[in-house]
């Protein structure tokens, strides 16, 4: 739908292919299971072929959307595991279930802990099913969070919480490398109807809308790229704001929209690698200041006190208005 004509690991059994992933992990495997636009029981993808879907956004395929899904599940496991080491949404390898066609009309996808799946609505007036790359390394990454800092979702602690999957559903769109749904610093642009010109192609990036905008949080109408004593008081999908905004700048470098400070950019992957050591020292309840501070340690423990790298860790938060 969203990511083009893709290799994905399937089982075959019996001369029945089905959406089951043994290879990771090498257990039960990863699954992915269609909801039947209800909110029960959810029935594994299988046919006689090993080829999943249309390509078509008309979701007249119902395995269309399941293929996507399959394949953020899949290139979601491998950047965590290629990046961090990390076997799996929980570290421990766990199997994580993919449940795509969920409920009607229902325009929004969540992590669920209780029973380690990824959900996806089929999307609404606006949406396409939310089954793009970037929004499933985004709800996958709140079942990372909830076994690190399990940062509490709601004030300060909550913003962070949603830039942390801002982050990695980035991360992991740029890991993929697709050219059907090229890496940005825009999350969701993909499923919005209208980023879609007269012959079905993605208009170019500065005409496209999306859930947020990293590089400039303030382009949504909503979120403040720059902290403030009350941010804590927005929703957490607000107050993530001045995160992204310092994790753009920390990774590509640029001008503060807060204060015309320039940071010098690191590059995406030492960025990743600083973020993720600071979510694993952090505790339910850290702030913005608490991040600078665990970020800062983690830059000083993966590159040196007093490194570039370090320094421009510093940099990124001053950039945000967090001293």
């Amino acid at each position: 739908m969203f990511s083009g004509d893709q290799a994905i690991r399937v089982k075959l059994s019996s001369g029945v292919y089905t959406l089951i992933d043994l290879l990771r992990p090498v257990d039960t495997g990863n699954i992915t299971c269609d909801m039947a636009n209800r909110q029960g029981t959810c029935t594994i993808f299988s046919g006689s072929s090993a080829t999943f879907g249309n390509g078509l956004k008309t979701n007249t395929n119902r395995a269309t959307a399941g293929a996507d899904a399959h394949y953020g599940l899949q290139e979601t496991w491998d950047f965590y595991k290629n990046s961090f080491g990390r076997n799996g949404i929980d570290g421990l390898g766990t199997h994580s279930v993919s449940r795509v066609h969920y409920g009607v009309n229902y325009g929004n996808a969540f992590w669920s802990d209780s029973c380690f799946c990824m959900t996806y609505g089929d999307g609404d007036a606006s949406v396409y099913p939310l089954v793009s790359l970037d929004v499933a390394g985004h709800e996958m990454s709140h079942g990372v969070m909830s076994t690190e800092a399990n940062l509490t979702y709601s004030g300060e602690s909550g913003g962070l919480n949603e830039s942390n999957s801002d982050i990695f559903g980035t991360m992991v769109e740029y890991f993929a490398n697709n050219a059907s749904d090229k890496g940005d610093y825009l999350i969701g642009e993909a499923i919005f109807r209208s980023n879609y010109d007269a012959s079905g192609q993605l208009k170019p990036l500065d005409q496209l809308t999306a859930i947020r905008f990293m590089d400039d949080p303030a382009k949504d109408g909503r979120s403040p790229a720059c902290w403030s004593s009350n941010i804590g008081a927005l929703n957490v999908h607000y107050s993530s704001g001045p995160n992204n905004h310092m994790f753009y700048l920390l990774a590509e470098g640029g001008t503060s929209k807060c204060n015309g400070n320039s940071v010098a950019g690191i590059g995406r992957v030492k960025a990743a690698k600083i973020w993720y050591e600071a979510i694993q020292t952090m505790t339910a309840n850290s702030n913005y200041h608490d991040a600078r501070t665990q970020a800062l340690a983690a830059a000083a423990s993966l590159y040196g006190s007093g490194s570039p790298e370090y320094n421009s860790v510093g940099a990124a938060f001053s950039a945000i208005n967090v001293n």
